[in-house]
């Protein structure tokens, strides 16, 4: 683009004034740093967790222990796994692998605040029946110590604790192609 000035008074025509420099035109890949990646909406990937990340880097971690892979192997996939921003991009990484030996108990998330207040009104009820049925038992003519009732008592309560509503734990996120 170039423009012609006039003077005033003066006939004569100045050199083309220089364009303004163009600003930079970023990308949107670029705004983020040079490797961000972004997963289309709506695309099937599912974006990876740090847990996912973390195990995986620990079976490549065990894998090079075993001598399956060299350590410069573990270590180019180990940096693959923390850079992975997908599930799609982490399980390649482990399927040439073999699936561990044995399928540990999932790890059990926490309770929920729900299950927490079921369980305390649970726990004391038992105690209010085992301080009534002791209370019976030095006053009155009970002709057993209520330790049987007690101890049945305390099974139900534990089989309840064990058994409550708990938040997922971190093992229950994971696919079953990463475990």
């Amino acid at each position: 683009m170039t423009h012609t000035a006039h003077t005033a008074g003066s006939g004569t025509a100045s050199a083309p004034a220089p364009d303004p420099p163009a600003a930079p035109v970023r990308s949107p890949r670029s705004a983020s740093g040079p490797g961000h990646r972004t997963v289309p909406p709506g695309g099937d990937a599912v974006l990876a967790s740090d847990a996912e990340r973390e195990h995986v880097t620990d079976r490549l971690r065990a894998a090079a222990a075993e001598g399956r892979l060299t350590l410069a192997e573990a270590d180019e996939r180990q940096a693959t796994a923390y850079a992975a921003r997908t599930r799609d991009e982490l399980v390649p990484l482990v399927s040439d692998l073999p699936r561990p030996a044995g399928r540990r108990r999932p790890q059990r998330g926490p309770l929920t605040p729900r299950a927490r207040r079921i369980l305390a009104v649970h726990g004391g009820v038992t105690a209010a029946v085992f301080l009534l049925m002791l209370l019976a038992w030095l006053i009155g003519p009970a002709p057993f110590v209520p330790v049987g009732p007690l101890l049945l008592m305390l099974l139900v309560l534990f089989v309840h604790s064990r058994r409550a509503e708990r938040e997922p734990g971190p093992d229950a996120t994971l696919p079953d192609e990463l475990r």
